[in-house]
């Protein structure tokens, strides 16, 4: 038994022998016949690219780079090979090999990979507020808690730099520019009235409530070809998409209450929501001292409906209206004689639709498609009255009595086609029609009127690039073309922005571009042929954004032409041509950080402008009364997790404004200024505090409760924003805002879906 052991063992040994001396020879002969490859791999700028992987494409033959971009390795692969090359965050590389000689050495060059995460940022002129961009700046929520901005998008924006501290008028004054040079737009469309109507030296809010946007642009210049028919900014705000479930809306304040549902379908795959809201100033009136007289309470009524639907899985077609109806009638002392008084009434109705959808057209075509349909009706009464509030006519002010009606449709449609190249680089181009029809009807005291309707067609059509050279690199180029109706005339407006990335997080840019924008209604029709209105923008920007905290520093220069020139013809100011010129030059810079202390968020801003224009009646190239040389914001947020309050302060700077008083030489038939002076500096402190408690639950639905306490301007300060002259120029008054303090108080509380959880996020 043991001897056929042992045989057995010896044979198994003499088996396993044989195989080893076999398998040696083998590797003795393949490796005689390898070839040995070797080379190093560098990026763009030369240096070497370690951990990159090299291979002979489909064999097993290859190596790993070292931190030297060193490699080398033998294949026994013979004729017309491909290796290949790649590493995390390059573009991979083939390049062709001949084998079966001599040793070969391959030095390879990698690019690098454009991407989302890691490329530069166009942003020059732009903050941007989106779930697709990185330079988040102000989001729903910063600007419901911003305490001087009393949940009105325009009023945070006024925290930004670029913006002017304007009291007297609503809108957006810009680096320079008019209210009505800068331009708004939801999902891609102009909107027109975005502000409610004026009120004399009264600035007004604007129509639209934050939290239907999920994205917020506010270009103060150098804006996308995309979009046109605006001087100086553009504010470009995107509409929310599918909401997250079901929920239900109340709110009640000192000023009024409201109520909304949203109807999420159980596939989630489309919506409907519709909200309504009244509000009346009666009961904040009585708590505070106004500076004039109201005969009729503002009082406003509000409605809006919405439906989305998830066409396809890149597809949404949205829908979203809003109607308004207010009235308000206000009386103020009369300049011109002592004891009267000017009364004013408004009536409003707006109507305003607006209809998107956006597709995947193609593997790398997406479509935008927009359309917007909006009216504006306007219902004004002026009257002299008495101390008894009784109609007056008096010689040589008569003009004071009148009724204007004023009546607006307007119409936009856009197309825009985007096709998709290589990376994140892009092309987009597309068509864009705006149609307006402007009727006005003036009947004086006398019985005599006057009016007519101007109506406006404007075709666009429009390309833009984005070139995305490497992911420090990026150039955005584009050119706009438009043709007026109205003025019968062409422009070709080009677009330029380069952007160069600069260690991490930080970057330079550089605009260019031409703006062009037809005549303001008010002052047409015109006896001469006038043309388009021009500024070329000029913008130089670093910025910086990393672990939650964002520095931009912006210089600017603005050339205006063409600029609307005015004179008396009838007894009424009209264009008498579009001679005008001026120009804006600025420095900008703006702060917010997250980071330093634990739940405390904050933003500085600050801009110098110096600006002159010769425009409408200005007898020569002056500063504009609505222009502040210096402008500064403070905005400070702290939310205390464990009692869920927000604690919000704000304040705000400007030097103080020119004002003047131009008066009209018939007999020389020209303007002259015949007073002039600057307004006292402008400050301004606001508080809030907002408290959220989960009040209580009922089966797993959530009461989510906002408790909002605000005072502006809360230490009281004296607050002048121009002055008004009499009829003879001899006396002039300061306008002033309504009331030096207001105070708001409000509960809102949502059905459904417990948002402080969002809240608390959005303040960390």
């Amino acid at each position: 038994m043991v001897y056929i052991v042992n045989q057995f063992t010896f044979a198994l040994q003499s088996q396993f022998m044989r195989a080893f001396f076999l398998l040696l020879t083998f590797l003795i002969a393949t490796a005689a016949g390898a070839q040995k490859i070797s080379g190093t791999v560098r990026d763009g700028k030369g240096a070497p690219v370690a951990g990159a992987s090299v291979s002979i494409k489909d064999s097993y033959d290859g190596a790993t780079t070292d931190s030297l971009g060193r490699y080398s390795f033998s294949s026994t692969e013979t004729g017309s090979r491909l290796l290949e090359v790649s590493a995390i965050g390059y573009r991979a590389v083939t390049q062709p090999v001949q084998l079966g000689g001599a040793p070969q050495t391959v030095s390879v060059q990698l690019k690098e990979e454009v991407t989302e995460l890691k490329a530069v940022v166009i942003s020059a002129g732009s903050f941007e507020a989106s779930d697709k961009k990185k330079a988040t700046v102000l989001s729903s929520i910063d600007i419901v808690t911003t305490a001087s901005a009393n949940a009105d998008v325009t009023g945070a924006v006024k925290t930004l730099p670029g913006a002017q501290q304007v009291g007297e008028s609503e809108g957006l004054f810009v680096r320079g520019g008019t209210a009505q040079e800068t331009k708004t737009f939801i999902d891609g469309t102009l909107v027109n009235n975005f502000f409610y109507s004026s009120v004399p030296n009264t600035a007004t809010r604007g129509r639209f409530s934050p939290f239907i946007f999920k994205g917020t642009v506010f270009s103060a210049g150098g804006y996308s070809a995309l979009f046109g028919q605006a001087l100086s900014s553009a504010l470009i705000l995107e509409s929310i998409d599918l909401p997250e479930q079901s929920s239900g809306n109340i709110g009640v304040s000192v000023i009024g209450v409201s109520g909304g549902v949203q109807k999420l379908a159980k596939d989630k795959k489309s919506s409907w929501g519709v909200n309504y809201g009244y509000n009346n100033i009666w009961l904040g009136f009585q708590l505070i001292k106004l500076r004039d007289e109201y005969f009729q309470i503002p009082e406003y009524h509000t409605a809006d409906a919405n439906f989305r639907i998830k066409t396809s899985a890149t597809g949404m077609l949205k829908y979203y209206g809003t109607f308004s109806y207010n009235k308000l009638g206000i009386r103020q002392a009369s300049i011109d004689t002592l004891g009267y008084k000017d009364a004013f009434g408004l009536n409003n109705h707006n109507l305003y639709h607006n209809l998107s959808w956006r597709e995947n057209i193609g593997r790398r075509w997406k479509l935008n498609l927009g359309a917007s349909y909006s009216t504006n009706r306007d219902d004004i009464r002026s009257n002299l009255v008495d101390a008894q509030n009784k109609e007056q006519s008096i010689p040589g002010l008569e003009t004071r009595n009148f009724d204007l009606n004023t009546k607006g449709r307007y119409f936009n449609a856009k197309a825009v086609f985007e096709y998709r190249l290589k990376g994140l680089s892009a092309l987009r181009f597309g068509l864009e029609h705006n149609y307006s029809d402007d009727g006005s009807d003036y009947v004086l005291f006398n019985g005599q009127r006057f009016g007519g309707t101007i109506r406006e067609r404007i075709t666009s059509v429009f390309g833009e690039g984005d070139i995305y050279l490497t992911n420090a690199l990026a150039a955005r180029v584009g050119l706009r073309a438009e043709y007026s109706v109205l003025l019968g005339k062409a422009n070709l407006a080009p677009r330029l922005s380069l952007a160069h990335k600069l260690g991490a997080g930080g970057q330079a840019s550089l605009a260019y571009g031409e703006f062009y924008q037809t005549p303001e209604r008010r002052y047409l029709p015109a006896p001469v042929t006038l043309d388009y209105a021009k500024a070329t923008h000029y913008i130089a920007q670093y910025q910086r954004i990393a672990n939650q905290q964002t520095l931009r520093v912006e210089l600017f220069y603005k050339k205006y032409q063409s600029l609307l020139k005015t004179g008396i013809t009838g007894g009424r100011e009209v264009a008498t041509g579009s001679t005008g010129y001026g120009d804006a030059r600025g420095f900008e810079l703006f702060w917010r950080d997250k980071k330093t202390v634990k739940n405390l968020d904050y933003w500085v801003s600050y801009s110098y402008l110096d600006t002159k224009r010769d425009y409408l009646n200005f007898p020569t190239a002056i500063e504009p009364s609505f222009a502040a040389k210096h402008t500064a914001s403070l905005v400070v947020k702290r939310f205390v997790p464990s009692i869920k309050t927000g604690f919000n302060a704000s304040y705000t700077y400007a030097s103080g404004r020119p004002y003047y008083n131009i008066g009209y030489d018939s007999n020389q038939d020209k303007f002259k200024l015949t007073d002039a002076g600057r307004t006292i500096d402008f400050h301004s402190a606001s508080v809030s505090v907002n408290y959220l408690p989960k009040l209580f639950s009922k089966k797993g639905a959530s009461r989510f409760t906002v408790l909002v306490f605000s005072v502006s301007n809360v230490l009281g300060n004296q607050q002048v924003y121009g002055y008004r002259y009499a009829s003879n120029g001899r006396r002039k008054q300061a306008i002033t805002p309504p009331t030096n303090m207001f105070v708001f108080l409000g509960a809102f509380i949502s059905f459904g879906v417990d948002r402080s959880e969002d809240v608390i996020n959005s303040n960390l």
